[in-house]
């Protein structure tokens, strides 16, 4: 039987996984692997500025393409910059296979040069942490890594790879393709639906509320077909942004999150029945929502609830969310879409009021926020790929900007991490087919861009298309304005000034700058026509911030 090495026998798995792309920074004790990676004919390895920008690249794939990404760092301080990359992962279900050095085993006991128990470190950012012990334990390792991966609730794993078994032989090769898939779910038990079926069919108003876990193509699909059946008002949280499509646009009611003053918050609190679709209480807390706890919920999605006092459901639909759907899509009797719209009429004429508010067109000045997202929303299509920094920016985004296909308008909402826009723009321009041949979009504020800007460089060295919009006030504002709202000040956000254009230029891409509201659409159209990397420091207006946290739904909506 032929012998390959460990480190052969690991990327030829990763192969074996559906892997094309490898995010990382290169090191002594994981080298060998690297040495493998670079004579694969089919497998890309991309390197990276700094680790936990790897391991947000291979989150960003994971999300979008449903292929456990693949980060790969050297031991010591190497694997531990992973863990902000890893935990963001877990937290918000995107299936990455993170792979680290350690020290040869008969040192690892030792106090010795990068030796670290960095699993220990790992271990509560991820699903699992394992060690390779013995050369033979790696096919099985890095199988189970990318199956508990990919496997509801989806995240992060961590393989440890000690630099003598690397170097080892195993005559135990890599499984094959099909192995690498977990076990797939069936529906419900049919009373369960049956009953389901008929608490809708009773309800005054129920409402879909669809989660994280319901932007998968699949569940998708099944959501779509049965909006186009029952007319179902909906709302989404902010990672399933894209599942109700541009047809179906008159049933959905905005997105939710953060602070409970959006018209979905209004619409869930006149429901007299909530379907929680592959929703997730990291996204937005139950108790912010469902603030007396008495709404009757139905949660659908792959395992039981987090049933508590403000999530109470009065059924559960565990298993495969997408054949739940599709049997209430099939077998709910006609709901009246006029009674419904009679019931949100007045929902629906506010969701859309923002957009006819006279101070957000502007002809000089600053650049209010509501003006930018009107004109880019106007220069790309529905498939373009959005990638939105935490900050106030993804305030504004993640609740006015229209999304009409999944997974294209991207946001860290479970951990907030800052710094996630630039790497995930870079990993989406990357797993285009062919490679970056459509124009990607990241946006940022300025303190959250200076996370990740070093991978501007990544950027235009893999020929990215992506244009980078900054919203630029010089300070950490999403932090400021809730600070004011709590002490009537601000204390430790003020940053210094950073020249983003000149910045853009010495990495070699594109800088473009918007100082005054008359140039927001000429400058925009510039910077999404150049072909290649370009950056845009947007002079904007938060002076209006205060309103994002302030009008908190009254109680009489409950």
């Amino acid at each position: 039987m032929a012998e390959d090495t460990v480190a052969q026998i690991i990327v030829n798995s990763l192969y074996n996984a559906g892997v094309r792309v490898v995010f990382g920074v290169p090191g002594a004790k994981i080298d060998q692997v690297y040495d493998s990676l670079q004579d694969h004919p089919e497998i890309k390895l991309i390197v990276a500025r700094h680790e936990q920008n790897a391991a947000m690249m291979a989150a960003a794939v994971g999300r979008i393409t449903g292929t456990p990404g693949v980060c790969i760092a050297t031991s010591g301080p190497g694997a531990s910059n992973l863990a902000t990359g890893l935990v963001t992962a877990t937290t918000e279900g995107d299936p990455v296979v993170a792979l680290i050095g350690s020290v040869p085993r008969a040192m690892n006991t030792h106090r010795t040069h990068q030796n670290m128990k960095a699993l220990d470190i790992l271990g509560p950012t991820s699903k699992s942490a394992v060690n390779v012990d013995v050369e033979d334990q790696a096919a099985e390792v890095v199988l189970n890594a990318f199956r508990t991966a990919a496997t509801p609730h989806k995240g992060a794993t961590v393989i440890a790879i000690p630099q003598d078994v690397a170097k080892g032989k195993s005559k135990i090769l890599p499984f094959p393709s099909t192995a690498f898939d977990p076990p797939s779910y069936g529906p419900a038990p049919t009373s369960r639906l049956e009953f389901v079926a008929k608490l809708v069919e009773s309800a005054r108003l129920p409402v879909l509320f669809l989660g994280m876990r319901a932007s998968s193509p699949k569940v998708v699909d099944a959501v779509r077909q049965l909006l186009s059946r029952i007319p179902l008002p909906t709302v989404e949280t902010f990672q399933a942004a894209g599942a109700v499509p541009r047809e179906l646009v008159h049933l959905f009611y905005g997105r939710v999150g953060l602070f409970r003053n959006q018209v979905g918050d209004k619409l869930l609190a006149k429901s007299d029945l909530v379907l929680a679709v592959g929703y997730d209480p990291v996204e937005y807390d139950a108790s912010a929502w469902n603030p007396s706890g008495d709404r009757r919920i139905v949660h659908i999605d792959f395992d039981a609830s987090d049933y508590g006092v403000y999530y109470k459901p009065v059924s559960e639909l565990v298993g495969s969310i997408a054949e739940n759907i599709l049997y209430l899509s099939q077998h709910l009797e006609a709901i009246s879409e006029s009674s419904i719209s009679e019931l949100c009429q007045d929902l629906t004429e506010e969701y859309k009021s923002w957009q006819i508010r006279p101070e957000v067109k502007r002809t000089s000045g600053l650049v209010h926020p509501l003006q930018f997202i009107t004109v880019l929303q106007g220069l790309v299509s529905k498939d373009t790929t959005v990638c939105v920094d935490v900050g106030s920016v993804y305030i504004y985004m993640m609740r006015h900007f229209f999304a009409y296909e999944p997974r294209r308008l991207l946001c860290s909402d479970g951990q907030q991490t800052l710094g996630v826009a630039l790497p995930w723009a870079i990993a989406a321009s990357l797993t285009q087919v062919p490679p970056c041949s459509e124009k990607v979009v990241s946006l940022s504020g300025d303190g959250g861009f200076m996370f990740s800007s070093q991978e501007l460089s990544t950027a235009v060295q893999q020929k990215c298309n992506i244009t980078h919009f900054i919203w630029n006030d010089e300070s950490f504002n999403m932090v400021e304005f809730q600070e004011v709202m709590k002490y009537g000040r601000s204390s430790g956000v003020k940053l210094g000034g950073v020249d983003f254009v000149k910045f853009a230029d010495s990495f070699g891409a594109k800088g473009f700058r918007i100082s005054d509201s008359s140039h927001v659409e000429s400058v925009i159209k510039d910077a999404l026509q150049y072909d290649g990397v370009s950056l845009v420091d947007v002079a904007i207006d938060y002076s209006g911030n205060l309103e994002l946290a302030q009008n908190i739904i009254a109680e009489e909506w409950n």
